[in-house]
């Protein structure tokens, strides 16, 4: 082709616009007093103004809309929309137009089309239009590709493409922490941080369990018959503004029987979170499986199974342990001792037999014993020796209860 050739012009012309809510417009009030120098003029002019809030002149937020002006940011969970149009601005008829829409993400390259057929004819001053969808889920550049190819009526086959770059921001930072109870209940603590520029409405925020477990959500407070949220009656998430949602999660009981099996790393489950924007454009993330690491019991666990909050100065009370033989192979003879601390005291026999343990089986005990001293006191003080082995296990500030005075009767 002779490079001084004038560049053939196309006969049909792409367009492309971003479909996404509008949002309010907002003008910049300018007043003055009465005694300055313009006097009312400014005050007028605010009047006058079609964009104005009557009889709120001076408030920046308007009563009109604004359409879209560019592609703008979008964020990772937000569904991306987008009109394509194609337009004969010839006086030729054209044939065979063929419509194409690709996404080019880092990783991959995905088709949009709803359809990909051939259009037969397009008329003079006609036009195809397609709207396209696609659920974001990848964050960083974004290239969207429109191609279009068409013949002339001289039978000559023509192609062209645009490029429409747009960027795929992080809409949230969410961090977690996982808390171990005395129990076999783990705590998780979701903390999750608005990181646009606008308001987020929380529509929903729940953690999906793997089969291992059940959970219960405590952002909640339940009040005779009526419950509300933990945040309030406003549900809203500012900008930079940072909300801590709790959960418990508990094994099934099918699982918390079976003491070898949660061991080591094990999935925890998933955050669905779900917002809305500006004029209720809708948003959805999901977080990757959440791992913990189980905390090691070693061969003998001893775990609290029941505890008084409060209880009375030098007056027994009673607690139920849970021992596990956490081996999956060895059986154990044991024999409980309890040696006594300055604030606990035990009540009963010590160095008795509990007999022949199982692997992976769980036996039951009730302990009695009462504290000399008032304040928060950690239970310490047993002893779990495996006769077979001549191997002793200690087990200290395995729980903690408050201690009052018995002139104020400790609640039940």
């Amino acid at each position: 082709m002779d490079a001084n050739q004038p560049k053939q012009e196309h006969l049909l012309a792409l367009k492309v616009m971003r479909l996404t809510k509008p949002t309010l417009f907002t003008n910049i009030p300018v007043t003055c007093e009465e005694r300055d120098l313009p006097g009312d003029l400014f005050n007028n002019l605010m009047k006058d103004d079609p964009s104005t809030v009557k009889g709120a002149e001076i408030i920046m937020l308007g009563e009109m809309l604004t359409l879209p002006q560019n592609f703008g940011n979008i964020f990772l969970g937000e569904t991306f929309s987008s009109y394509i149009s194609v337009h004969n601005d010839s006086n030729q008829i054209v044939k065979d137009i063929q419509v194409k829409a690709d996404l080019q993400t880092s990783s991959q390259r995905l088709n949009l089309s709803a359809s990909t057929a051939v259009v037969a004819e397009l008329k003079p001053d006609s036009c195809i239009d397609d709207v396209i969808h696609h659920e974001v889920k990848e964050i960083g550049t974004h290239i969207l590709v429109c191609a279009v190819s068409y013949t002339t009526q001289a039978g000559e086959k023509m192609y062209f493409r645009k490029f429409f770059k747009f960027q795929v921001l992080k809409p949230l930072d969410v961090k977690t922490k996982f808390y171990n109870a005395e129990t076999d209940e783990v705590f998780l603590e979701a903390q999750i941080q608005n990181i646009t520029t606008s308001p987020m409405f929380m529509e929903k925020v729940s953690l999906e369990p793997s089969m291992m477990y059940n959970v219960s959500e405590l952002n909640t407070v339940y009040r005779d018959s009526d419950r509300s949220s933990t945040f309030g009656t406003k549900t809203y998430l500012q900008p930079l503004d940072t909300r801590q949602y709790l959960y418990c999660l508990k094994p099934k009981p099918e699982f918390a029987e079976k003491a070898g099996i949660i061991k080591g790393v094990t999935v925890i489950g998933k955050l669905d979170i779900v917002w809305k924007t500006n004029l209720g454009e809708k948003g959805r993330l999901q977080t990757s499986q959440l791992q913990r690491m189980a905390p090691g019991y070693g061969d003998v666990r001893l775990s609290i199974e029941t505890i008084p909050d409060t209880v009375n100065l030098e007056e027994p009370f009673e607690i139920m342990c849970k021992i596990t033989n956490c081996s999956s192979e060895r059986t154990m003879d044991l024999i409980l001792e309890m040696c006594n601390t300055n604030a606990i005291h035990w009540c009963g026999v010590s160095g008795r037999q509990l007999g022949k343990l199982h692997p992976s089986s769980s036996l039951h005990l009730t302990l009695t014993l009462l504290s000399s001293v008032q304040g928060l006191q950690s239970v310490s003080g047993l002893r779990l020796t495996d006769t077979f082995l001549k191997r002793t296990y200690e087990y200290d500030d395995i729980a903690q209860v408050c201690v009052v005075s018995s002139k104020f009767p400790a609640e039940s």
